[in-house]
């Protein structure tokens, strides 16, 4: 069976008001599965401006148009503006997710705060952070998520352990190629990862020849064989959700004319037998088209 979970991150206030009602309606037309993983506490945007000096930043801010995919006031969020708060100001908008069948999930709490400080924090700060994400998860909710997915694929060593701590059941916090179990400091963890496979559209137009033009043709090429554990998808509601969420409708297309089941990553994860998934370390490096590093699955097997 060729698999395909369809994992999307939100990351900001305008992609959960606009960008996740718009993808919510899209996967019902289609009767397709998805995870929907939230930022649950203020948008602050605007503060990733600190990232022009970080290695390959600039040239993937001048590729992917992001004053049009963001919006400017989004842009100026923790900034000139102050950053609201996601899961106060989009409650309605996250519940009715969850009442229409779709998995939710935890992406982060504050969004910018995570992606640019967690490599580098210490194991008070990791916990707060995923701690306040989990409380207000369950105030919104009414119970604790069982589901998470890193803000950039950002993660320390304390972060992979405190999944295990908040019994999370199934995450999705690297790069890589398979399911796997993370091995922290030689000792392997339970909570599995489902690391992302395929690259995202943002990361391939403006790169090689990739125009939005053929981006879904791009994709599509890379999934026309599926490997045994099937493929994951990362997508944005501030991107396909928006600006690029043409190009997301010719590849859902092409996803079912390739023959692909949709999954969610909890209905992935039951299919695995987690026993003998592969023991990985996780390594942090660069990807094409990525600025910075990130969390990759590692190429050492215990």
């Amino acid at each position: 069976m060729k698999t395909l979970v369809l994992k999307i991150d939100v990351d900001t206030l305008r992609g959960t008001l606009i960008g996740v009602p718009r993808l919510m309606s899209q996967h019902q037309a289609y009767g397709i599965s998805a995870t929907f993983l939230f930022s649950l506490g203020p948008d602050h945007t605007g503060r990733a401006i600190k990232r022009v000096f970080r290695k390959g930043f600039l040239g993937k801010v001048s590729r992917t148009s992001v004053l049009q995919h963001y919006g400017l006031r989004t842009l100026l969020y923790g900034t000139l503006l102050p950053g609201p708060d996601i899961g106060l100001r989009a409650a309605t908008v996250l519940r009715a997710v969850r009442d229409a069948g779709f998995e939710v999930g935890i992406h982060t709490w504050d969004h910018i705060a995570w992606q640019d400080g967690v490599s580098t924090a210490s194991e008070s700060w990791t916990f707060r952070q995923m701690e306040r994400a989990e409380n207000r998860f369950n105030e919104l909710f009414g119970y604790a998520a069982h589901v998470h997915g890193a803000a950039g694929w950002q993660m320390n060593d304390s972060a992979f352990k405190h999944l295990d701590q908040a019994a999370i059941q199934v995450s999705s916090d690297c790069r890589g190629q398979e399911p796997f179990v993370p091995v922290i400091n030689g000792v392997a963890l339970r909570c599995p990862q489902l690391p992302t496979t395929l690259p995202t559209l943002d990361e391939l137009i403006g790169l090689n020849g990739v125009t939005e033009d053929n981006a879904a043709h791009r994709v599509l090429e890379m999934t026309e064989q599926s490997p045994a554990h099937g493929h994951v998808f990362t997508l944005h509601a501030e991107l396909e959700g928006m600006r690029l969420n043409a190009i997301y409708d010719k590849l859902l297309q092409g996803w079912q004319r390739q023959g692909y089941r949709f999954m969610c990553m909890g209905e992935k994860v039951n299919t695995l037998d987690i026993q003998n998934l592969p023991r990985c370390t996780v390594v942090y490096g660069e990807l094409a088209g990525r600025s910075g590093t990130l969390a990759l699955q590692g190429p050492v097997r215990i």
